[in-house]
């Protein structure tokens, strides 16, 4: 078993921490108060190619092909160099839950309309998936599409749809054969121009501010067949499809958030002194540490066995399920780790400590909670 990468890979991921370091970190703390969205560092990461990893160069991409492996540890690079956490997800969720599905499963037509807007990010795409009464029972939602003559007429409401309020473009999922279950949901590109589609504000919340979420309406929007993506029926194969790959590389930027909480720990305990001492020379202190290094390193394995296994089209239904329950509880217990080896300044807001505990909560709930990441597994075991 070859743990190696390719140098081409890894000098690019430096080439990513550099550039997240150097043109990312600019007033988060003032943004994250006010819960404001960068549009200046979403076209910089466009610039730089960031939006292409999930494209090919074809539309616009930077690459011939998606190289997935490559894109994972480049997020992970941009993890560790962007301390803007909400941006990490935002341009997740428009690379895989959006692009991913065009590229994949859409008319070369719509290739070419809506991916190279997408990537140059002179547009923003988002994924419209849960309802107020389908949230872990996704499938039981509510918006309906109904087919009319040369399309389909979709009415319902999404809500907690990351980028729905500054979103140019959304897939859209709804039933258009409610007897056949999650066989009958259809993916739907809807455009925001379209008569019948209204956003609603942002929405306050605990963490990850500096990404709007908000709610998408439609009351008999009208969308061409054009703009069916796939076929009618297919929409549970295609979110199956393009949530794996968003799994691994939202993980991956949170890998390397911990890999970053680890070493800023590590310089602080080894420089901090109290009773004459280090305080990492505290068992307490080093615990919590190891700790964190534990679930560092066992994260990363899951991490790179799942995106190995994307990468030979392997289904990875129970795998994908283990990596998204340890990495994102890991993320929320080593910003705990990381405020307690602190102490009182490790609450502080000035310090940019506290933001991670609070963003990592959401890592617990989005793209599948933990208590659904147990039923699958569980499920898989026949229980």
């Amino acid at each position: 078993m070859d743990f190696s990468w390719p140098q081409e890979y890894l000098d690019f991921k430096k080439r990513v921490v550099d550039f997240a370091n150097l043109e990312l970190n600019v007033n988060i703390i003032e943004r994250d108060y006010e819960g404001s969205f960068s549009f200046d560092s979403w076209r910089k990461c466009a610039a730089f190619g960031v939006q292409g990893l999930s494209i090919p160069k074809k539309y616009g991409g930077s690459l011939e092909s998606v190289d997935f492996l490559r894109a994972m540890l480049a997020m992970e690079g941009f993890g560790y160099g962007c301390k803007d956490n909400g941006l990490a997800l935002a341009l997740n969720a428009q690379m895989w839950t959006v692009q991913l599905p065009i590229s994949h499963f859409g008319s070369e037509e719509q290739r070419n309309k809506f991916l190279p807007k997408l990537a140059t990010g002179e547009n923003i795409g988002c994924h419209a998936l849960t309802e107020s009464n389908a949230g872990s029972d996704i499938f039981n939602m509510e918006m309906t599409a109904e087919k009319t003559n040369g399309g389909y007429l979709l009415n319902g409401s999404k809500r907690l749809v990351t980028l729905a309020p500054i979103a140019d473009v959304a897939i859209i999922f709804a039933k258009t054969n409610p007897k056949l279950g999650k066989w009958g949901v259809s993916a739907f590109i809807v455009e925001k121009s379209l008569e019948g589609y209204e956003a609603q504000p942002v929405q306050n919340k605990m963490g990850l501010r500096t990404v709007p979420f908000g709610e998408i309406h439609l009351k008999n929007c009208f969308v061409s067949d054009e703009n069916l993506l796939g076929s009618a029926g297919a929409g549970f194969s295609i979110l199956s499809h393009s949530l794996e790959f968003d799994r691994c590389c939202i993980l991956a930027s949170h890998l390397g958030v911990m890999e970053r909480q680890l070493q800023e720990t590590l310089e602080f305990v080894k420089t901090r002194k109290q009773f004459d001492q280090p305080i990492g020379k505290f068992q307490s202190v080093a615990n919590r540490v190891v700790n964190m290094e534990l679930r560092l390193e066992t994260s990363r394995l899951l991490l790179y066995k799942v995106a190995w296994l994307k990468s030979q089209g392997k289904s990875v239904i129970q795998e994908a399920a283990l990596l998204k329950l340890h990495l994102s509880e890991s993320f929320f217990e080593s910003s705990m780790d990381a405020i307690r080896s602190r102490g009182g300044e490790g609450y502080l807001t000035e310090l940019e400590i506290e933001r991670n505990l609070r963003d990592s909560v959401g890592g617990l709930l989005y793209a599948g909670t933990s208590d659904i990441q147990r039923n699958i597994v569980a499920g898989m075991f026949g229980l």
